[in-house]
């Protein structure tokens, strides 16, 4: 769909040049473009993308761009339309100057020849569909007809064959207008010259269609497939303005039959319950519901089914383009992980069909203060900002440990500040102090009456760090060491700022109490311990420890493929710690929604929230629990059976394009060997590129 890219953007509305920038052999770019036209680009449109277009956006359009008066006589000269295949470049003409690529009164030599050389008399034919471009043959002396490679430029003409298979003669012989004939000479594969001319022996040979160029002329026009949403695999041909339009108005109604329903409220779970949906929103929750008389609602029978509220990852890093890291500083605050979603991430799909509804994506853990993060929902198919969560929560990650001391980094990252725990520490106290001066600068210059007085530089890092300090913008922050984590507490008391959650907290039971006191939430792992120093003293019981001691507790991924499987991650605490089943599942719910701040809209079933949840063919803490829809506002995101469906699509389409390249390169297309490019999965110590080669 490449070449029909000009055409899109035209067709939205977007006004484009093109240019040769980057295209490795500039002689393509006219095949290219033809190419684009045949997709369907108008001509116009691509005339204008050569001349009046970049020349406005150069500003010179009152000087280059088009022929009127006044206006720098650039140009070009063609023997006919530029876009056609066969067409030439004469002159081209830059500030009244001329350069002459080829003379535009060339004569037509299109004949039958005698050709005569060192007492040698053939047969030559030129002919060809195009003067400027002409073809010939050679008669040899046994009848056999040999394609010759012909320049015929400023009344040259130069060619050469195997006279005998084993030597080659070349000819270089100029024509005569007087009577269409040529003189010059020959010179054999030994270097001897000889005399040689090419004299009239026919009339001017008729351009003649070949076989193939019938078949071209009866090629049908490109066939452009449908844009997919998003365009990848398991992406939906439907249009965009569709999937926005439900969207928007949440206009499917579903009723959810029979189902073994997991409201994480005081009745905890309902069997044989209906739930009803309009408008993306559950507005009834009871046994035997049926749809208002009029009204259309999408029926599920989820008899021996459950329906859970969807799983929210507090801790994720998927769907971030180029980099999850700005490693470079100690704080990074000013960075947003909003500037850089990237709604065509295979793995928002894969969270889905693992019941995933909602994620905080974080910046990782190269600094002390890192970047401010973004919840999204799983919206498969819309636009990057449509993703967003609607008047989310502001958050920000911080980070202590090993990565911020660059600890494990290798021995060419021992410059950067901090190296120790204890520049650790400082790099919070300079940072927060900062913070309150340049607060104190600005509110002073607004309630300044001197009108002369220079307004102080707004500095975006500063700007998100007093937010901080008024409870505008929350910190969760990767920790992991007992000394540590009292350490931030105690930097938050004196500054005067509060810490939302602490996220991994691997040795979180040792100061549970504390964290309680100050009411300050914990997102763990479940049974992760071992893979470095700074968290030998991990163990598995911590989230049911935590829960039971009263604080908002949850369990996180900060992995793609376990963010799939959180269901079973929050599962293990029923082993390791002995919590209910409802206490577990809040692991994946609603206590990571409490933690954002946005437990009013999602995080359980209940009669006025948001209706994202999800219809598990098991009980939904079992490892034989599948997801069979996983619904977003009130939409089917997620489809157990349409999945399989697209599977059978995306194989087709696989294959579709394999016959497309072989038939290719049977017709003599260029190839080239195929380059891998695996994406990295982000963790919190990922630096760089996603791409790895």
């Amino acid at each position: 769909m490449a070449p029909a890219n000009a055409k899109f953007l035209h067709e939205a509305g977007v006004d484009f040049a093109l240019t040769t920038s980057d295209l490795k052999d500039k002689t393509k770019f006219f095949k290219n473009l033809r190419k684009a036209i045949k997709y369907g680009l108008n001509e116009k449109v691509a005339f204008k993308s050569l001349t009046t277009i970049p020349a406005e956006m150069l500003g010179l359009s009152d000087k280059v761009g088009s022929l009127k008066k006044g206006m720098l006589a650039d140009f070009i000269i063609t023997s006919k339309n530029i876009f056609e295949d066969d067409a030439t470049i004469y002159e081209n003409w830059i500030g009244g100057t001329p350069y002459r690529y080829s003379d535009y009164n060339t004569p037509d030599i299109r004949r039958e020849y005698l050709l005569s050389y060192n007492n040698n008399k053939l047969k030559v034919e030129i002919a060809g569909t195009d003067a400027d471009k002409p073809t010939a043959t050679i008669v040899l002396k046994d009848t056999t007809k040999t394609s010759l490679t012909i320049s015929f430029k400023n009344n040259n003409l130069v060619f050469n064959f195997n006279r005998d298979t084993v030597t080659l003669d070349r000819f270089d012989l100029n024509y005569n207008n007087a009577d269409s004939s040529f003189v010059g000479k020959m010179q054999s594969s030994t270097s001897t010259w000889y005399d040689a001319s090419l004299t009239k022996t026919g009339s001017l040979k008729p351009a003649k269609d070949s076989k193939d160029d019938k078949k071209d002329k009866k090629k049908e026009e490109p066939t452009i497939g449908e844009v997919y949403y998003p365009f990848t695999s398991f992406g939906k041909p439907e249009a965009h303005e569709n999937i926005i339009k439900k969207f928007k108005n949440r206009l499917d109604a579903i009723l959810i039959k029979n189902a073994t329903i997991w409201t994480n409220e005081s009745d905890s779970i309902l069997t044989d319950y209906d739930v009803y949906i309009v408008e993306g929103k559950i507005v009834r929750i009871a046994p035997n519901i049926d749809a208002p008389k009029g009204a259309f609602a999408k029926k599920i029978d989820a008899k021996g089914k459950h329906l859970t509220a969807g799983i929210i990852d507090e801790h994720s890093h998927i769907a971030i383009s180029e980099g999850v890291n700005e490693g470079t500083q100690a704080s990074s605050a000013e960075v947003r992980i909003g500037d850089v979603v990237n709604s065509e991430d295979i793995n928002i799909y894969r969270q889905l069909a693992g019941g995933v509804t909602a994620a905080q994506l974080l910046h990782g853990s190269a600094n002390p203060i890192g970047g401010q993060s973004q919840i999204i929902k799983l919206r498969w198919g819309l636009a990057p900002e449509d993703m967003k969560y609607e008047k989310a929560p502001e958050f920000i990650k911080f980070a202590l440990g090993e990565n911020v001391k660059q600890s494990n980094w290798g021995d060419f990252n021992t410059i950067r500040f901090p190296q120790t725990r204890m520049g650790t520490e400082q790099v919070y106290y300079d940072n927060f102090i900062r913070a309150k001066e340049y607060e104190k600068n600005m509110n002073a210059f607004a309630l300044s009456k001197d009108k002369n007085k220079v307004a102080p530089r707004r500095d975006l890092e500063l700007d998100a760090l007093v937010e901080i300090l008024h409870d505008k913008r929350f910190i969760t922050c990767h920790s992991y060491v007992q000394s540590e984590i009292n350490m931030l507490i105690d930097v938050a008391d004196s500054m005067g700022f509060r810490i939302n959650t602490f996220t991994h907290i691997l040795e979180g039971y040792k100061v549970a109490d504390k964290m309680k006191s100050h009411n300050i939430a914990a997102s763990t792992f479940a049974d992760w311990w071992a893979y470095k120093m700074e968290v030998m003293d991990a163990i598995p019981y911590n989230a049911a420890i935590l829960t039971k001691m009263g604080l908002t507790t949850s369990i996180n991924s900060d992995d793609a493929e376990m963010g799939r499987r959180l269901n079973q991650e929050a599962a293990k605490s029923i082993k390791y710690g002995g919590l209910t089943e409802v206490q577990a599942l809040k692991l994946a719910t609603l206590n990571p929604a409490k933690m954002l701040h946005i437990d009013d809209k999602v995080g359980s079933i209940k009669v006025g929230k948001v209706a994202d949840v999800v219809l598990w063919s098991d009980n939904p803490l079992s490892v034989n629990a599948k997801v069979e829809k996983t619904i977003v506002d009130g939409i089917i995101y997620y489809d157990a059976d349409e999945d399989l469906k697209m599977r059978d699509e995306v194989a087709k389409e696989r294959a579709r394009i394999i016959q497309k390249m072989i038939k290719e390169k049977q017709g003599g297309a260029p190839t080239q060997k195929t380059s891998s490019k695996k994406p990295k999965l982000y963790h919190c110590d990922t630096m760089g590129n996603e791409v790895k080669e």
